[in-house]
């Protein structure tokens, strides 16, 4: 057992199985033991690498995104620059950079990051280089200005709830203790009150429904700003773009698949975002949203493709890892297609960027 694996079998000892969302809860955040607290998971030395750390150009195109929203907005004067889960700040640095091109853009306005993780937070200070406010909730951000924010794989990291659905209903999956003490998945005895599940078909048994509380009450609460103080976000991610029943919990370390239980504390968890969930929690605050779309398609639609061209015409030794990178950030069979984009924006805004406008609102 890994040390936070002992710290949990003793409480499911005393306490009794507890669900997914608190054992993923612990596993990320744990004061002492939380992965994001104790590791820097980040590029081919970590776990993982996201999107900004494959190239400058997915940064670019999104800062790019926000000025052209900006501009539609009749360009104002003040406006509050935000993303959640900044990670090693290396998205916002590189948005910043899209941002400083267009004419006009507040560029000298301070950068609002919501981040928990002092560790981090150095980080994005260093790499940002620019004024920086650290903000430990969305509720933080400053109100008398349209926001501007980013969300990239942030909300794939946020606590899910996990629901199997059996001849008498959905029981919540659980971790408890097996025979000789090691933590195993089991299902909830009595079934969930149908009443505070997300709305959804009737699934086949052994379908696995997940639901994340915490991503609505943020999403919500994002929908509600917007919708106050107008403005957009624009929120990356992998998962589904519409409901569905899946497991996708899972763990990684090392760049690759790890067991969940086995390695709490020590390998990153996550969970495929439902895009739809999110649009719902937004809209139901007064936001509108648009999308998802594919990431692929939306950066082309963005400009990648000239940006890619240019960035190898300046730098012809490194040609071939530019088009690598950008394959792998736009192409169907990697990034481009697995990873989508939702765009929020305050209810009377025109459609965003590279967004087609839905139908109800045609």
């Amino acid at each position: 057992m890994t040390p936070l694996a002992r710290i949990l079998a003793e409480r499911i000892a005393i306490e009794g199985p507890l669900p997914v969302s608190t054992v993923m809860t612990e596993a990320l955040s744990h004061p002492v033991h939380g992965y994001y607290m104790t590791r820097e998971p980040f590029g081919a030395a970590g776990d993982f690498t996201t999107a900004p750390e494959i190239s400058q150009m997915f940064g670019e195109m999104l800062g790019l995104w926000l000025g052209a929203v900006w501009a539609d907005m009749g360009a104002p004067s003040r406006v509050i620059l935000a993303e959640l889960g900044p990670g090693r700040g290396t998205l916002m640095a590189d948005a910043r950079r899209g941002l400083a091109r267009v004419p006009g853009f507040p560029i000298d306005a301070p950068v609002h990051l919501v981040e928990t993780s002092a560790r981090l937070r150095q980080r994005q200070i260093e790499t940002i280089g620019a004024a920086v406010v650290h903000h430990d909730r969305l509720d933080e951000l400053p109100e008398d200005a349209p926001l501007l924010l980013l969300a990239n794989e942030f909300f794939d990291a946020l606590p899910i709830r996990q629901f199997v659905f059996t001849g008498r209903g959905f029981h919540e999956r659980a971790v408890g203790l097996g025979a000789d003490g090691e933590l195993l998945f089991g299902l909830v005895p009595e079934p969930a009150d149908p009443r505070l599940l997300p709305a959804h078909e009737t699934p086949a048994p052994g379908a696995v429904l997940e639901w994340s509380p915490l991503s609505m009450e943020i999403a919500g609460r994002l929908g509600a700003r917007l919708a106050a103080q107008d403005g957009a976000a624009l929120i990356v991610d992998y998962g589904a773009a519409h409901r569905g029943f899946a497991d996708t919990l899972q763990a990684v370390a090392e760049h690759r698949y790890a067991d969940v239980l086995a390695t709490l504390g020590i390998a990153d968890l996550t969970a495929h975002v439902n895009f739809a969930h999110l649009a719902e929690a937004a809209t139901a605050a007064g936001a509108s949203a648009f999308g998802p779309r594919d990431q692929g398609a939306l950066l082309q639609d963005l400009g990648i493709g000239v940006r890619a061209a240019h960035l190898a015409r300046a730098n012809p030794s490194k040609a071939a890892e530019v088009a690598e990178a950008y394959a792998r950030l736009t192409a169907p069979e990697r990034m481009g297609s697995l990873f989508k984009a939702l765009a929020l924006t305050g209810r009377d805004q025109p459609a965003p960027p590279a967004f087609p406008v839905p139908k109800d609102r045609g």
